[in-house]
């Protein structure tokens, strides 16, 4: 027989699974047969009778193409739903979107101008909806392009009527419970936006700011002199000295506060005493650079309370109050109060009001559109920009300024427009965190929930703790309205409030919000209509997202309230972790969600955030349409997703080669299964040779630790774990020392059988666990996979034929690995020298101690196949020569040599019986035998 001829007596892998993924071109097809197949649907029915577990989708903003943290979160919330999904529980994923607020309208405006102005408000309503619709459909077709599977045809809207009437309903419930109140006090003013902001919508940037030292004369400077025991009085004129960053807010002063329990001193500069903080005090008489010295009187913080001083350029006198917020670690120890523009001023206002009865004027002269009133004196019209300008020359004029310049410090800026925002105030809705117990029951709620990471829970909890009442309302046309009656003459809630609200609800049920917003008070109250004015302000968007639990979860029967997880960017500690828990816990007592897993941001390969403008960015598509989506799904369960996610042309170059090798494992798998028939050629175990029950039994410990990574979230140990068994186990080992067995074997002997069977149990659980994270090439796989089968390797569970780890059976083995290592570098060395060519052109001797030798010696016949060459030979360790090589084993030396037998041509080993056959002179005796009919049976390898 010729070469030729002996090829065909092998067993040549074979499949048509491609060795190339060409992922951008199959994957569209495979997003295309699961929905023809209808595959959502199917899997709620596979799972019918399994116990449920509810990822809740914390909703997209419907507004412009999805990004790669779009692509991160959808991917991992898909990972985690379809392995709980091959765990045996129901896991449906409702995806959702948020569809009011700003940024819609914003988008709107650039088409059709402005509600109220260029069209009227439904029109622009309607259009609003319209461009929300279209990109919620882009951004569908991007995510299941991403292998996302969902209830697409039936995802949640804060749009939809319905969810509309039942973020009204939650309000009045939150409402009934006693949360919400109408207040004038500052808020997060956004000049660009023409609204007020909630705290998730603002982000801290550095700006530079005008910082100013302002001297407020002292009214009575023997009332002072009294409280700083000086009876003798002052010799020259005296003021308080305040420092700040906006001075702009100076016609909004009412008082000037002190800590009760810091130190001030008396300081003399320019001809004129200044008290300022005694920790300050050298530093500031440096700072305002005249002639100037330390005194020695002093006086508590505590004992300023109640003197009086003068405005610096206004008719007013104000009195120095209490601050808890004031500091010495900059300024002068003294913060000026303008409780119109800033939080920690109107509380302290408040408190003192509470304190001593005294209620301090709260007096915005700031409006909507960033400008002071016209009848502000001496900025009126003008900027707060402006403004500032012409208060810090009018200050010099009277003699009060004392220091000016410019510094960069952090400063709350407008998260859609990136500029820098106001505290003004206004009148607003707000929910409070205090006069119900909100924030000490949102902490308590806390308690019952499992965060991933653990930090996740100290984060939010710091957050509640600290967050001032919640603005809820805001001044735009695309928004769910809160539908209020106000007492024109009063201010009071409509008695009925409670009765009207759910009669609106009912409407916008059938209408969406135009139900509310077509109609006039008398529609809704009769003839008491002119007692009553309608509230026109719409609700904050992450009160719409953050019911959500009470709106879809509570409403549609296939999910459930509270949810098992919620899974977002860590922002959302400040954005829909903690709406939701407050919108929750104000209306139910507890929180949405038994568990809270957030991931990070991602970022360029040092670490810089991805910008379009840094030119460091790389968007989905760009992956998906060179790539494909499951190297980009492989990169993300890959990567820690707990820190920072870097992403690089580089680090997808290696995800690729990653991605490549996984593939060709199964490719692999799927071509020494060809002819295999489950049905009729599987062995049971104890019939099978003694490696391929190693590696059922290494199997059986990967499945373990296979789900329990995916149980605890660590997609990235899954990743590893699965790229070692792959690569090390199966393709460095294991596979490796199959070929000859699985090439030279009868086709339907049992060894050959044994083989097989082992590769068919590999790879019905590699398939699984392939599948979450894998999603395209998994559902590839399994099309090609022998025996029969469900239409989708989602329609599955996780496969129950792994082994048990056989830990006695496993240390073996584990001993045979480590001699296998120890030869390697032997081997290759003799390569690299051009000695031998492949490792079948060596031979080994081994030269081990007894212990060794006594475990060796049953392999004799079959111990050349572990190391893959074409003898290996066992010898007592002392009989070792000088030729032998020690290895990290004390007990085992090793000596590799050319094999000086000739080459089999049917399976390339080097044997002295080649040439021994007349039928057959270039075969070894092993393949006479099984071309003749009568091959030696074959143990353990």
């Amino acid at each position: 027989m010729s070469a030729t001829d002996y090829k065909k007596t092998l067993n040549l892998p074979h499949t048509d699974f491609p060795m190339r993924g060409n992922l951008p071109q199959r994957e569209p097809k495979q997003v295309a047969q699961w929905q023809n197949l209808k595959l959502y649907e199917r899997l709620r029915t596979f799972h019918k009778d399994h116990p449920r577990y509810v990822l809740h989708d914390g909703p997209p903003y419907a507004n412009g193409a999805i990004h790669l943290g779009h692509a991160v979160n959808k991917t991992l919330k898909d990972i985690i739903v379809k392995a709980k999904g091959l765990a045996g529980f129901d896991a449906p994923y409702v995806p959702g979107w948020d569809c009011h607020g700003l940024p819609i309208e914003l988008a709107v405006e650039k088409t059709i101008g402005r509600a109220g102005r260029d069209v009227d408000a439904k029109t622009f309503r309607a259009a609003c909806r319209a461009y929300a619709y279209r990109q919620v459909e882009g951004q569908r077709a991007d995510f299941e392009r991403l292998g996302v599977i969902g209830d697409f045809a039936r995802p949640y809207l804060t749009m939809d009527y319905g969810v509309e009437a039942n973020i009204v309903r939650t309000l009045g419930r939150i409402m009934a419970h006693g949360h919400v109140y109408r207040s004038e006090k500052p808020v997060h003013w956004c000049v660009d936006c023409g609204s007020a902001l909630a705290e998730a919508e603002v982000d801290y940037e550095n700006h530079t700011s005008r910082a100013v030292d302002v001297a407020f004369a002292v009214v009575d400077a023997d009332d002072l002199a009294a409280r700083m025991q000086q009876p003798a009085g002052f010799a020259r004129p005296v003021a308080l000295v305040i420092w700040t960053t906006t001075p702009w807010t100076l016609p909004a002063n009412q008082a000037v506060a002190v800590h009760p329990d810091i130190l001030y001193r008396l300081i003399e500069s320019g001809g004129r005493y200044l008290v300022v903080a005694d920790a300050l005090a050298p530093a500031l008489i440096e700072r305002y650079g005249q002639p100037g010295r330390l005194r020695e009187e002093t006086v508590s913080g505590a004992a300023l309370i109640g003197l009086q001083l003068a405005h610096p350029f206004l008719k007013r006198s104000l009195p120095v109050i209490p601050g808890l917020h004031v500091t010495t670690e900059a300024g002068t120890g003294l913060v000026h109060i303008a409780p119109a523009h800033g939080e920690e001023d109107y509380q302290a206002v408040r408190q003192y009001a509470r304190a001593t009865g005294v209620e301090l004027p709260i007096e915005g002269p700031v409006g909507g559109d960033g400008r002071f009133l016209p009848a502000t004196p001496f900025v009126g019209g003008l900027s707060t920009q402006e403004g500032g300008e012409r208060l810090i020359a009018l200050l010099d004029e009277r003699g009060a300024l004392l220091h000016v310049e410019s510094i960069v410090h952090s400063y709350p800026h407008c998260w859609r427009h990136k500029s820098p925002i106001l505290f003004r105030s206004t009148a607003q809705w707000f929910i409070s965190m205090e006069q119900a117990g909100l924030r000490d029951r949102a902490l308590g709620a806390l308690g019952d929930v499992a965060f991933q990471p653990a930090w996740g829970r100290e984060r939010i909890s710091q957050m509640v703790a600290g967050r001032p009442d919640w603005c809820i309302s805001r001044q735009r046309a695309w928004g769910v309205p809160i539908p209020f009656f106000l007492n024109r003459a009063t201010g009071a809630l409509h008695p009925r409030t409670a009765e009207l609200l759910e009669k609106v609800a009912h409407v916008m049920e059938e209408e969406g919000i135009d139900g509310w917003f077509s109609r006039l008070a008398e529609d809704w109250l009769g003839a008491e209509a002119g007692d009553y004015e309608m509230v026109t302000d719409v609700l904050d968007v992450w009160f719409d997202s953050g019911s959500t639990h009470a709106c879809v979860l509570a409403v549609r029967p296939e999910l459930a309230d509270p949810a098992d997880l919620y899974l977002e960017g860590s922002d959302q500690h400040r954005g829909w972790f903690q709406s939701s828990l407050l919108t929750a816990v104000a209306d139910k007592g507890r929180a949405p969600y038994r568990m809270v897993l957030t991931h990070g941001f991602t970022v360029d390969a040092q670490g810089q955030k991805m910008a379009k403008s840094k030119g460091n960015g790389i968007e989905p598509r760009e992956i998906t349409e060179s790539l494909g989506a499951d190297v980009l799904r492989l990169w993300v369960a890959a990567t820690d997703y707990r820190a920072e996610m870097a992403l690089s042309q580089e680090i997808l170059k290696r995800v690729t080669d990653s991605y490549r090798r996984l593939r060709n494992t199964a490719r692999y798998l799927l071509a020494n299964l060809d002819g295999f028939d489950p049905a009729a050629g599987w062995l049971a175990r104890d019939d099978m040779l003694a490696l391929d029950r190693w590696a059922l039994a290494r199997l059986g410990g990967l499945d373990a630790e296979i789900r329990e990574a995916y149980e605890r979230f660590q997609f990235h140990l899954v990743y590893q774990k699965l790229h070692q068994f792959c690569v090390v186990d199966l393709g460095s080992f294991y596979l490796d020392v199959l070929k000859d067995r699985l090439y030279t074997s009868p086709r339907h002997s049992l060894e050959r059988r044994s083989a097989q069977t082992a590769l068919a149990h590999i790879l019905e659980a590699l398939v699984r666990y392939f599948a979450p994270i894998l999603s395209f090439t998994a559902e590839e796989i399994w099309q090609y996979m022998p025996g029969a089968r469900s239409e989708s390797v989602f329609l599955s569970t996780w496969y129950e034929g792994a082994q048990e780890r056989d830990a006695k059976g496993m240390e073996a083995w584990g001993l045979i690995l480590s001699l296998r290592a120890a030869a390697g570098p032997e081997i290759e060395r003799l390569r690299t020298e051009g000695a031998i060519g492949s490792s079948l052109d060596g031979e080994i001797d081994l030269y081990v101690g007894p212990e060794l030798a006594a475990f060796l010696e049953p392999l004799q016949d079959e111990i050349h196949y572990l190391f893959i060459v074409s003898a290996v030979r066992v010898h007592p360790i002392e009989k070792r020569g000088p030729d032998a090589v020690a290895t990290e084993r004390a007990d085992v030396w090793v000596r590799v040599t050319p094999s000086a037998d000739g080459k089999c041509a049917r399976c390339w080993h080097h044997k002295p019986d080649v040439g021994h056959h007349a039928a057959h002179p270039a075969l070894c005796g092993r393949c006479v035998a099984i071309i003749e009919g009568k091959p030696k049976l074959r143990r353990y390898a």
